[in-house]
C-alpha cells in the first residue's frame, strides 16, 4: 500500500479532522462569496450536516471517498489485503449505513440532503456550486 511506518500511520489518523476540512471551508467561501448564508455542523439537526441553508432547508454533506466508502465494490477487496482489514471494513460499512439512515431521516424530516465527494469539491467546485444552486432554483419553484 503505502511505505509508512506505523507511527506515521498512526500520527496521520489521528491528524484527520471531522469538521473544516479542507473540502468544507472551500465550499463554504464559494457559498459565501456567491451570497448564501449558511450554519455549520448544526448538533441539533439529524446527522449534524457539514453546511445547512436553513432558508432552503437544505442539509449539506462534504465526505471524504476513504471514510465513507465511494467505489465499495473496489475498496473493499483493497482493505482485505491490507492491515486491520476487519476494522476498516467494519467501520467504512457502518458509516455508509448510517450515511443511509441520515439520509433517510432528513428527507423524512422535509430536508433535502446533498451529498458531494471531497474530490468532486476540490476539482469541480462550479459544478457542485451549480447542483447547490439548481436544488435551490427547484425547491423555490415548488413554493409557488
Amino acid at each position: 500500500m503505502d511505505n509508512l511506518t506505523r507511527e506515521q500511520r498512526r500520527k496521520n489518523m489521528q491528524n484527520i479532522r471531522s469538521k473544516d476540512t479542507s473540502i468544507e471551508v472551500k465550499l463554504r467561501k464559494n457559498l459565501w462569496h456567491q451570497g448564501y448564508r449558511y450554519r455549520k455542523n448544526v448538533g441539533s439537526i439529524t446527522g449534524k450536516p457539514d453546511i445547512v441553508l436553513s432558508r432552503y432547508k437544505i442539509a449539506i454533506f462534504c465526505d471524504s471517498e476513504f471514510f465513507h466508502g465511494k467505489d465499495w465494490e473496489i475498496l473493499m477487496p483493497k482493505l482485505q489485503k491490507g492491515n486491520n482489514s476487519k476494522y476498516w471494513i467494519s467501520k467504512i460499512s457502518r458509516n455508509r449505513e448510517r450515511d443511509n439512515e441520515v439520509n433517510k431521516r432528513l428527507l423524512f424530516e422535509g430536508w433535502t440532503v446533498i451529498r458531494f465527494w471531497g474530490r468532486d469539491i476540490q476539482k469541480n467546485i462550479d459544478e457542485c456550486m451549480k447542483v447547490i444552486e439548481e436544488t435551490i432554483w427547484d425547491l423555490k419553484m415548488q413554493e409557488e
